[in-house]
């Protein structure tokens, strides 16, 4: 086999195989005894025809479509290994420049990393947010608490408020006329929610149990049902039950219950030190996303579309994913916004593109500063996790598959990156 390759602009390679008679024969003899067992002739069993007779009868080309199926994956890969610049992100495409019994001749163009240009990434001034806890941030979380630990109980003698629940029968008619998915009986409905069309909710407030009134609303511009969008309609509605929230009294007894805390005074110093460290968290991830953001910006690249469509994939797949967890399947989903998947793949290119520029920068500032992982930082990590769970770091390490080991490395190696992004560049608060 010999071969040849050259890069392109577009951060791709193209490769030439070349097979001589040989190894194109050997192929070939491969192929007839994989797909042999499909002919068969009279005076030959099937599957025993010999390979001659099968090329007379049919052509010497009989075989080579599966000869290449053979050949160009066993010589493809020789090459990449023999090359280990090419390193190829996506399927090649292949062209077969000449073929014959003396021997073939394969193109393949695979899209491969591309060079990243490192811009400026030291000695850039940012911005950091520092966020601080206010009384009123307590004060959230404790009525937070009392959602979590309320109880639901029937309201009689007033007329509905903001945040009840009510059970109520709805139709709606545009024009007059009644329309698919706008009745409704016995509908629970929070008001308040913003569940159903904005100002449908708040026209049931004030209303009271038994009573009957028609709302007017306005569906909103963008709304999913193409013969609904930016229609006057009309709904009747019949009140049939209230129920409201009875949040419990904010004692040190119903503290102690609930969360555990001595009293109501040391509950509210933990809310203020958790809020603490999660506005440090958030500072921090928005410093960091800055950063990542301004060397990107400064770096230039030639993106592969390949690389594009392989994250859209795995945005697609990850949407997915989440809406099977509601019991819904993405081809549901884009039925009920009214989407292609090729709109709905669309959507997502600037993110993807974006995205997959920011990894190849942020590998590249990786290679260029040395950072890595070193034996002694992953058994420090290890010994980290195994006192979190109780255990001995040597068992934990034992039990850790290949790719939990990789994982725990690049979650060292990003720490790394973010500590030397921080101290390389000026941070004001």
């Amino acid at each position: 086999m010999k071969y040849t390759f050259e890069k392109t602009e577009k951060s791709t390679v193209k490769i030439t195989i070349n097979l001589e008679e040989k190894e194109w024969n050997e192929a070939i003899d491969a192929a007839y005894e994989k797909v042999k067992g499909k002919y068969s002739m009279p005076g030959f069993r099937k599957g025993k025809v010999p390979k001659k007779v099968l090329e007379s009868a049919y052509g010497a080309g009989v075989f080579y479509e599966e000869a290449i199926n053979i050949a160009f994956p066993k010589y493809y890969e020789e090459v990449l290994d023999k090359e280990p610049s090419i390193e190829a992100v996506a399927r090649p495409d292949i062209d077969i420049k000449d073929i014959s019994e003396k021997g073939i001749s394969m193109i393949a163009e695979v899209a491969v990393k591309p060079e990243v240009k490192l811009g400026e990434y030291k000695g850039i001034t940012f911005k950091k947010v520092e966020y601080n806890v206010k009384e009123a941030d307590v004060k959230d979380e404790l009525k937070r608490l009392q959602e979590r630990n309320s109880r639901t109980v029937d309201v009689t003698d007033r007329a509905v408020e903001s945040g009840d629940t009510v059970t109520i029968d709805y139709s709606g008619s545009v024009d007059g006329v009644k329309f698919e998915g706008g009745t409704a009986e016995k509908q629970p409905l929070t008001i308040g929610s913003n569940t159903f069309i904005p100002g449908f909710e708040d026209q049931i407030i004030g209303m009271k149990i038994g009573e009957e009134k028609d709302i007017t609303v306005k569906f909103p511009e963008d709304y999913h049902a193409e013969n609904l969008k930016g229609k006057d309609s009309v709904f009747h509605i019949v009140l049939h039950e209230i129920k409201a929230k009875e949040l419990p009294e904010l004692t040190d007894e119903f503290i102690k219950d609930a969360v555990g805390a001595e009293s109501l005074d040391a509950y509210k110093k933990e809310i203020k030190e958790r809020l603490k460290k999660q506005n440090k968290d958030r500072a921090e991830r928005e410093i960091e996303d800055e950063i990542v953001k301004k060397v990107t910006a400064n770096a230039e690249v030639v993106i592969p579309e390949a690389l594009i469509d392989n994250q859209i994939d795995q945005m697609v797949n990850e949407m997915s994913y989440r809406l099977s967890y509601q019991g819904l399947k993405l081809e549901d989903y884009l039925k009920y916004v009214g989407k292609t998947m090729e709109e709905y793949r669309k959507g997502y290119y600037d993110q993807a593109k974006d995205l997959v520029k920011s990894q190849l920068v942020i590998g590249k500032i990786i290679e260029e500063e040395k950072i890595d992982a070193t034996e002694e930082d992953v058994t420090a990590k290890i010994e980290e996790m195994a006192k979190a769970q109780g255990k001995k770091a040597p068992d934990l390490k034992k039990d850790m598959a290949a790719r939990q080991l990789d994982y725990v490395k690049n979650e060292i190696i990003v720490k790394k990156l973010f500590d030397f992004l921080k101290s390389a560049n000026e941070i004001k608060k």
